[in-house]
């Protein structure tokens, strides 16, 4: 496989198709390496996409199905690209007490899309979690992988809002 649907330059594509024939190669090929293969391919394409997940059925000698099942079953495999940045809000319990299904509503409404989602300019990806660990600082969120606390709607929407304003954020922005 030399081409894909993805949007970028053939020399990036190639390599990093190169990278993925590498990975099965090192895991002999073996279907119980699929779910580090997958990671692999998910980390060079930013996601796993169609004639990927069909390229690595081929290369391991798997169905389709099998492979597809495995990508769509676990929560770390994406078959959507995603935004620039990400916001992921802990919907455990300690934060849901603390008001973290007002906090996704928020930013949902803010946002004009659903959890699971990417605004339409793929600036921003909004999901949830189930616990992010954090209940001493509950509601939590995460923001470009930084956790951020004791959040509320508004603040919450503050920074969905600066990233909206400047498109680019640096991460010490965030506290």
């Amino acid at each position: 496989m030399q081409t894909t649907k993805t949007k970028t330059e053939p020399n990036k594509v190639d390599q990093r198709i190169k990278l993925l024939d590498i990975t099965m190669k090192r895991n002999h090929y073996r279907q119980d390496a699929l779910i580090e293969i997958l990671h692999k391919a998910q980390s060079a394409f930013g996601y796993l996409e169609p004639d990927i997940l069909e390229y690595i059925a081929r290369g391991l000698k798997l169905p389709l199905s099998r492979v597809y099942g495995v990508a769509t079953f676990y929560h770390l495999f994406s078959l959507k690209p995603s935004g620039v940045h990400s916001c992921v809000v802990c919907m455990g319990t300690a934060c849901y007490v603390k008001g973290s299904d007002r906090i996704l509503t928020a930013l949902e409404k803010e946002l004009s899309i659903h959890v699971g989602e990417t605004t339409s300019d793929n600036q921003i990806s909004l999901m949830s979690a189930r616990c992010l660990g954090a209940c001493g600082i509950a509601p939590a969120i995460v923001f470009d992988g930084t956790v951020i606390g004791k959040q509320d709607p508004e603040t919450a929407i503050e920074k969905v809002k600066a990233i909206e304003k400047s498109k680019v954020i640096r991460s010490k922005e965030w506290i």
